[in-house]
């Protein structure tokens, strides 16, 4: 199925890559927590890793392993995992992977959860650099004897920054370091990881590839490019076998299993079946994301507006090369007399609302909310300023998205 495009490969995985009975489309459903052995034997072999199947739900199941089928083709991986959430995914990997001692260097303007899970990494005694990783310089400066890892975002929530990923990806291949990319803003059709040298992708599949706001759920994909034989915090246990398996091995045993952030079988069913409109969703999203950001950027009522897909935006050209489309994060400064709380609440079509990649458009008060937690000089570093709006681009038609935001300008 490999010859096939991108769209096609998408709608018929299921049925081809998972071959479900009785000729249906879908993978099954299978809500079953035990699986019974006829042999005792084949219980332990699976435990120990000698033989596939299903021990315990917690661990896997034919519906998780069914939507990791399909992730792993689509990204040209060796191995994908699932988790209930995105965060769960990135809390599995990190946690799995560093320890006390180890060093990381991760970007400035990680997302405010996240960035909230690195202060419980450092408490575990993993040191960590906060740069800027627009430039590639930035990073080797930053690296130190026990560098262990990268860890970055293709698109920056909320200020859209866009990393050199080519070269960064470049220099952790010639020193053995771990590149992990987290892809939510970028799902598969708009980029390629493997493209850029990555080691692991995480993402939200609860955004654009579930694509609906129906479901949670986060996933792992080992693109097959790092020499896990070289990673010093394999533990010996894990340390058989194929070695291109021995970090998927890991965080699937210390990660799923041991923190039991599991996939229910519903939300793998329903991400399964929302990734079927993926590209049709995405490319009318960036359409519509790229029209709005130059409208936009004509209003008075508008200092700033923060969208890789203007001519104006810093990394422009480098998101041109890296992407198939420009996303469907946008943000804005309104002028500094204006409440972005009064202005949201002047919205009429526009939800307020915490999520990104739905099909309706979103949006909210940066600074008051998803990075509350952070502090002004944080949020000074991550261009976060107190009137900046993040919205979250849909798919409902243009001219109705400008005739709102005219309406809402109206009143101030």
């Amino acid at each position: 199925m490999n010859n096939k495009g991108f769209t096609t490969r998408l709608i018929h995985a299921d049925r081809i890559i998972n071959q479900p009975e009785f000729g249906a489309v879908h993978q099954a459903t299978n809500n079953s927590v035990l699986f019974e052995f006829k042999r005792a034997q084949e219980l332990v072999d699976v435990f120990q890793g000698k033989q596939a199947g299903h021990v315990y739900s917690r661990s896997s199941s034919s519906s998780t392993v069914a939507l990791q089928n399909i992730l792993t083709h689509l990204e040209g991986g060796i191995g994908a995992i699932t988790f209930a959430t995105g965060m769960a995914a990135i809390t599995a990997t990190m946690l799995s992977l560093f320890k006390a001692g180890d060093h990381l260097i991760l970007s400035r303007f990680l997302f405010g959860n996240t960035r909230s899970l690195t202060e419980t990494m450092q408490s575990l005694g993993i040191t960590l650099s906060f740069v800027d990783v627009t430039d590639v310089e930035n990073v080797k400066q930053a690296k130190k004897i026990n560098t262990r890892g990268v860890f970055l975002e293709t698109i920056a929530n909320p200020v859209t920054q866009v990393p050199d990923l080519s070269a960064i990806g470049k220099w952790c291949q010639a020193n053995g370091i771990l590149f992990i990319i987290d892809t939510t803003m970028t799902p598969p059709n708009l980029f390629d990881p493997k493209s850029v040298n990555a080691s692991l992708t995480v993402s939200s599949l609860t955004k654009y590839m579930a694509g609906h706001g129906n479901v949670l759920g986060g996933a792992l994909v080992d693109t097959g490019l790092f020499d896990w034989s070289q990673f010093a915090n394999i533990l010996p246990l894990y340390r058989s076998g194929d070695s291109k398996q021995w970090g998927l091995t890991q965080i699937r045993k210390r990660g799923l299993r041991d923190m039991g952030g599991t996939m229910s079988p519903e939300s793998a069913h329903a991400i399964s079946v929302g990734l079927e409109t993926l590209v049709l969703r995405t490319q009318r999203i960036c359409e519509n994301a790229t029209k709005l950001a130059n409208y936009l950027q004509n209003q008075k009522q508008v200092s700033a507006v923060y969208y890789p897909g203007l001519l104006d935006h810093p990394q422009h050209q480098l998101a041109k090369q890296l992407f198939n489309g420009f996303g469907g994060i946008l943000s804005l400064d309104l002028v500094a007399d204006i409440d972005p709380i009064a202005f949201l609440d002047q919205l009429a079509l526009v939800i307020c609302a915490t999520h990104l990649g739905d099909t309706r458009t979103l949006a909210l008060p940066v600074a008051s909310t998803i990075y509350y937690e952070c502090s002004a000089e944080q949020r000074q570093q991550m261009g976060v300023g107190d009137n900046m709006i993040r919205m979250s681009i849909g798919i409902e038609d243009f001219d109705d998205l400008v005739a709102d935001f005219e309406q809402a300008f109206a009143a101030f």
